[in-house]
């Protein structure tokens, strides 16, 4: 499913005109990405949370170098579903 195909149910289901649906959607992506550059978790009841990992610092190869590169410690975005999420998915694959 895309961004369009959720702008087309959220306004079929609802009958706000698509372009306030996508203007709602485009706002809350744009707030969850602030939040999480700004090192501030979000947390959705009942759907998940949007929050910030940490990954070490490690040591790679460049193969086609051949030499030895250090990736620095940096953070990533991850997305943590809630219990009643994750039991409503697992549940409707049955």
């Amino acid at each position: 499913m895309t961004k369009a195909d959720i702008v087309n149910e959220i306004s079929k289901s609802t009958g706000i005109d698509k372009a306030n649906v996508l203007e709602t959607i485009e706002k809350f992506m744009e707030t969850v990405k602030d939040s999480l550059s700004h090192g501030e978790s979000v947390y959705l009841r009942g759907f998940g949370s949007f929050i910030t990992k940490v990954r070490s610092e490690k040591t790679a190869r460049n193969i086609s170098k051949n030499t030895t590169i250090i990736i620095p410690e940096h953070r990533i975005p991850a997305f943590k579903p809630a219990k009643v999420f994750m039991e409503e998915v697992k549940n409707n694959l049955d």
